[in-house]
């Protein structure tokens, strides 16, 4: 008798064990890029724990009815299918002039669903739109709209992974959308998309924090985010204004930041694709957080996140 009680507790002292082990979950980190240079960049694909080869691609909804912007994807697909990448593929607004805040109908969006599907078959992995609530998508006062979009991308492309559209996260206002997408969607959520760059470049957690508060299920996927290098804004005067914020000291911090905002549920948070791998190389760049310069050196951001990646992926 004494003998199977030992046993019993032994084994209940093991599990209590393994508990916190099993909670402290590592994510999978990919990259966001839109330059096909990057499978041949022998620095992306020794980066570490990068075996799956994670990428995320952002293409027009529309891009395969017009052979110029046909011929940009295929170039890109066709490296990523040598390199045996796993792709996360996100669809994003028209850029045909006039259409660019044009929603697809859902008929439209079926059926570009099903030529990638058939152009690209390896492609397995769907984000029903990029940034949905962005004033450049036509989805941005539309969330009810984009939900029966996620509708039709899940029944089209079934046996895919799929997550909802993607959201610049901030606070209460993009939670807002988000309820208004998952009440408007049949098709119940079973991955979250945030692009938390506000929480990571500015060293809070606020704005993920309320995300997970708010969304208790599900997993949770950041399809963006990364550390601001560089930034300049339009004024109305059309001059550019540096927002001084954002630079290479504060980037290298916000890298350590994206593993610290994982961590915060690192069950439900089990994938990042770090954005991005090039900078674009204006002079006064809108947006940089590449971890290669225009010139193909490395930039200390690129050290950190494979220091960060060592320690913390999977």
């Amino acid at each position: 008798m004494t003998r199977v009680v030992l046993t019993i507790s032994t084994s209940l002292l093991l599990l209590c064990v393994a508990a916190p082990a099993q909670a402290a979950r590592k994510p999978v980190v990919g990259i966001g890029e839109q330059a096909p240079q990057i499978f041949s960049d022998v620095r992306w694909m020794d980066l570490p724990n990068n075996e799956g080869r994670y990428i995320r691609y952002v293409m027009p909804w529309d891009a395969l009815r017009r052979q110029q912007t046909r011929a940009v994807i295929d170039l890109w697909m066709r490296a990523a299918q040598f390199r045996e990448a796993n792709v996360l593929l996100s669809f994003g607004h028209s850029v045909r002039r006039h259409r660019e805040l044009r929603l697809p109908t859902r008929s439209q969006y079926r059926t570009e669903i099903k030529a990638v599907r058939k152009r690209y078959p390896f492609v397995k992995t769907f984000q029903a739109w990029n940034e949905a609530n962005h004033g450049t998508q036509p989805t941005w006062n539309k969330p009810k709209a984009a939900g029966k979009l996620y509708d039709v991308l899940a029944k089209t492309c079934r046996g895919c992974t799929i997550t909802s559209p993607s959201i610049l996260l901030s606070g209460q206002k993009e939670i807002n959308w988000m309820k208004a997408f998952d009440k408007g969607a049949k098709k119940r959520v079973k991955i979250w998309a945030i692009h938390n760059h506000i929480d990571a470049n500015r060293n809070t957690s606020a704005g993920t924090k309320l995300f997970l508060k708010s969304f208790k299920r599900g997993r949770v996927w950041f399809t963006e985010t990364g550390g601001i290098w560089d930034r300049w804004v339009l004024k109305k005067t059309g001059r550019k204004k540096h927002i001084t914020r954002y630079n290479p000291r504060n980037a290298v911090r916000a890298v350590r930041n994206i593993f610290k905002l994982q961590r915060l549920n690192p069950r439900r948070v089990d994938r990042i694709y770090y954005y991005n791998w090039y900078a674009n190389g204006a002079r006064k760049p809108q947006w940089d957080s590449g971890v290669i310069t225009p010139d193909g050196d490395e930039r200390k951001t690129l050290r950190t996140l494979r220091a960060q990646m060592r320690k913390y992926a999977r």
